[in-house]
């Protein structure tokens, strides 16, 4: 038998659950056997607020240390805990279908968030968010959030939060059980959320063997690469790291795609936005996804949708995003 994949992943538990789908996929593309190797990253050791930490890579640094290093042949991320920036040797060789890309509002009765009382308190550790709950229901305090998805829950059930405000997508890869509290999912147009929320990239060296770059191929979804393309050139164009308050999704809707970006004030108060379309190839329009050159005109649907998310950036900018996004940190 071929020697295993070594698939390096943080060690929580969201991680595990995603990384070990994303093994189990390339396990039957590759015909190889896959073992995750669970890798801490400063992230996962800092206690630090996420704002505080900035839009350094916290949670990619140390696992591309690990496979520029040989500790491992391959990486599954979350797509919005990425830098933007390249990494020099490293390709994201993957980005798998994308899971529901929404946020979820979990309270212990069901109570909307425009609803909660004033004084309630909401946990997050995202400024966007906190931009978000404030904008939707100024009378709730936001309490800073650090800690897996299980002790965030039970901080809502034991009676210390009101609410929090996660991921519907991890929700997902856990299993969904809310254990007897109740989720309110918040629409995209009203909410944008991270760039890249909800899929995953599994990344590899640039040099890897032929073979596992033709197995990693065979887990690429078209359609979520195009989408998250645009999302995270807007985020690069605005220079704002990935712990900033912005809010933007993209999707591909009969052969267009269609972005909505929001760039907000930390407290909420005022916002900056735009929505684009672009069309693409009609082949999009008929499946949904592809690859290769757009029939239409010649172009690379990824570079359409790089050139979409840098041209919403600049027109954000001229509107006066860059007075209310925090420019993104070195380390």
């Amino acid at each position: 038998m071929s020697a295993p994949l070594r698939l390096g992943t943080r060690r929580s538990a969201l991680a595990l659950a995603q990384s070990q789908r994303v093994a189990d996929a390339l396990a039957a593309s590759s015909g190889r056997p896959v073992e995750l190797v669970p890798i801490t990253s400063e992230g996962d050791v800092s206690r630090a607020s996420l704002s505080e930490l900035g839009g350094r890579g916290v949670f990619a640094t140390r696992l591309r240390e690990a496979l520029l290093a040989g500790e491992c042949d391959l990486l599954v991320h979350s797509l919005k805990d990425l830098p933007t920036a390249d990494a020099p040797g490293l390709v994201i060789a993957a980005t798998p279908a994308r899971e529901d890309a929404r946020d979820i509002v979990v309270t212990r009765d069901g109570t909307p968030l425009h609803d909660l009382a004033p004084g309630a308190l909401v946990g997050t550790g995202s400024p966007r968010r906190v931009a978000q709950v404030l904008r939707h229901n100024p009378r709730v305090r936001v309490q800073d959030l650090r800690g897996n998805v299980d002790s965030r829950l039970a901080r809502v059930r034991d009676g210390e939060l009101d609410a929090v405000v996660l991921a519907a997508a991890g929700l997902v890869r856990l299993g969904g059980d809310l254990d007897g509290l109740f989720g309110e999912p918040v629409g995209l147009r009203e909410w944008p959320t991270a760039p890249g929320q909800g899929a995953l990239a599994v990344e590899t060296r640039a040099d890897a063997a032929p073979e596992l770059r033709d197995a990693l191929a065979a887990l690429e979804d078209d359609a979520t690469r195009i989408a998250v393309t645009a999302e995270r050139a807007v985020l690069a164009g605005l220079d704002a790291g990935c712990s900033a308050p912005v809010g933007v999704h993209a999707e591909l809707a009969e052969g267009d795609l269609r972005v909505r970006a929001i760039v907000y004030a930390l407290d909420g108060r005022r916002r900056v936005g735009l929505d684009r379309t672009r069309a693409l190839s009609p082949r999009y329009a008929r499946s949904g996804s592809g690859n290769g050159a757009d029939a239409a005109d010649g172009a690379d649907p990824i570079a359409r949708a790089a050139r979409t998310g840098a041209e919403i950036a600049r027109r954000l900018l001229e509107r006066g995003a860059a007075d209310l996004v925090p420019r993104e940190s070195t380390p």
